[in-house]
């Protein structure tokens, strides 16, 4: 029986070992419930201590069947301890030409990982507010979507 529990064990520690992540700097997630409105800003704080070394920055979204588009568009902000602000509009595919949710997930909610920024490197030491808000809108209308449905979670992810 001992030798069934040291046998279980190792395989435990193999398997966390395998499964660290390395590149991983900050990552979080935030629901927005049954669907993401329009004026619901999703906010991640960051302490940054490190201005030399550059960054990957990603958007992660956890998306399930109920997405209707095929694309989102998202406005995104990093606002320095300074009160420098960069905005920046971005458009990402979601979904196959036939339909199918794009993503990472065995059931079906699916997470997509979406490159925000390339090699970027923090301007100042101290919190950093990183903002991200849905804007897509229908063909032809100026309103955008009031409440995007099929978005559950939205996050943020920093990796050397």
């Amino acid at each position: 029986m001992k030798k069934i529990n040291k046998y279980i064990l190792l395989v435990f520690f193999g398997l966390v070992l395998v499964s660290c992540d390395n590149n991983r700097v900050f990552d979080s997630y935030k629901s927005v419930g049954n669907g993401w409105h329009r004026d619901s800003l999703v906010v991640f704080e960051y302490e940054v201590r490190d201005t030399i070394t550059s960054y990957n920055l990603f958007l992660t979204l956890r998306a399930n069947n109920d997405y209707p588009f095929s694309n989102i568009f998202l406005i995104t902000s990093i606002e320095s301890p300074n009160g420098e602000t960069k905005t920046d509009t971005l458009e990402y595919i979601m979904a196959a030409p036939d339909g199918t949710l794009l993503g990472n997930g065995f059931s079906d909610i699916k997470e997509s990982k979406l490159w925000f920024k390339e090699n970027y490197r923090f301007s100042h030491v101290g919190k950093h507010l990183i903002t991200i808000e849905q804007a897509l809108r229908k063909r032809n209308e100026v309103e955008g979507v009031e409440v995007l449905e099929g978005i559950s979670e939205v996050g943020f992810r920093i990796e050397k």
